[in-house]
């Protein structure tokens, strides 16, 4: 039997959380029932072209949707996706999935209680050149990433580290499954009170090492990840989603040779297959790409790495 619809609500749609609607309301498998949002302009706009109601209370949700994907800010992530958990309501919530670790354990409790999914929004996972790069990577040493954004699109609600490098932080973590062995960190609050660049550098058990740059006060918008492994380097630029992938192919009787270059990439949207992975998962019964654990290990490292600058 073909699993129904999965009748889905958006909790939040602004900058973010409105291609949250544009991708519900033509998602295979997802009923969109409604977009929700204080501002009522806002919440209309999402359900332009669609049936889906535009709400201004999240609360008029209960009872009428199966999973809710939440993109409010994240001081009120948990006070939102709690109330729908509870209610047996799968959640995807955008990263960082809670503003503390003790509120991220508590998310993660209810929906262990309540035996239902829940899923964080770190789209880099769902980058198809991340993807290619992680089917080939094997336990490299070294990993250098710089993700450098405008100061204008950036939210200011949280600082850097928690807004921009936990994305490179969850794929490093997804890269090396070794504890982390330490963290040095330094960090500056340039145009805000908060930490607008930072540098960390991350050492596993493994001994892999990963350096990361993040800025929200760039001119230039850079989104490059490099990884060099025994015999091999991986080069990623996610933003306009290309991958090099070089080789030393070594010859018993010659000289080892360089082989690679670019590698095909399938284009595709990373906020649309994380949203179509969350309503497969609910529909298939089966875990999410990023649950709540990898969410919460993003988060352990984020706010190591904020710890560290703080602490410097």
């Amino acid at each position: 039997m073909t699993a129904p619809d999965v009748r889905l609500g958006v909790i939040g749609v602004g900058h973010l959380g409105r291609h949250h609607a544009r991708i519900a309301a033509a998602l295979p498998g997802a009923a969109f029932v409604a977009a929700v949002d204080v501002d009522a302009g806002r919440a209309a706009a999402a359900v332009a072209g669609s049936a889906a109601a535009a709400l201004t209370d999240y609360r008029e949700l209960f009872g009428r949707v199966d999973a809710v994907t939440v993109a409010v800010p994240t001081v009120d992530h948990l006070a939102v996706a709690r109330e729908f958990l509870q209610r047996g309501v799968h959640v995807l919530v955008e990263k960082p999935m809670t503003s503390s670790l003790a509120e991220a354990d508590e998310m993660l409790r209810c929906a262990d209680a309540a035996g239902v999914i829940l899923a964080v929004g770190h789209t880099e996972r769902f980058n198809p050149a991340v993807e290619e790069a992680l089917a080939v990577l094997q336990g490299p040493r070294f990993i250098e990433i710089h993700r450098l954004s405008g100061f204008p699109e950036r939210s200011l609600d949280i600082d850097v580290v928690f807004d921009v490098m936990i994305h490179d932080l969850d794929f490093i973590l997804s890269v090396d499954g070794s504890d982390v062995a330490a963290v040095e960190a330094v960090g500056v609050p340039v145009l805000t009170s908060k930490i607008d660049i930072a540098n960390a550098r991350v050492k596993f058990a493994s001994g892999c090492i990963a350096n990361l740059t993040a800025s929200r006060i760039s001119r230039d918008k850079v989104r490059k990840i490099r990884c060099f492994q025994p015999d091999m380097y991986v080069s990623i630029d996610s933003g306009a989603q290309e991958l090099e992938v070089w080789r030393l192919r070594r010859h018993p009787d010659a000289r080892p040779v360089i082989e690679g270059g670019s590698v095909s990439v399938p284009p595709g949207e990373p906020l649309h297959k994380e949203i179509a992975d969350f309503v497969d998962a609910i529909r298939q019964r089966r875990a999410p790409r990023v649950p709540g654990q990898a969410g919460r290990r993003a988060l352990a490292l984020a706010t190591r790495v904020a710890d560290a600058i703080a602490g410097g």
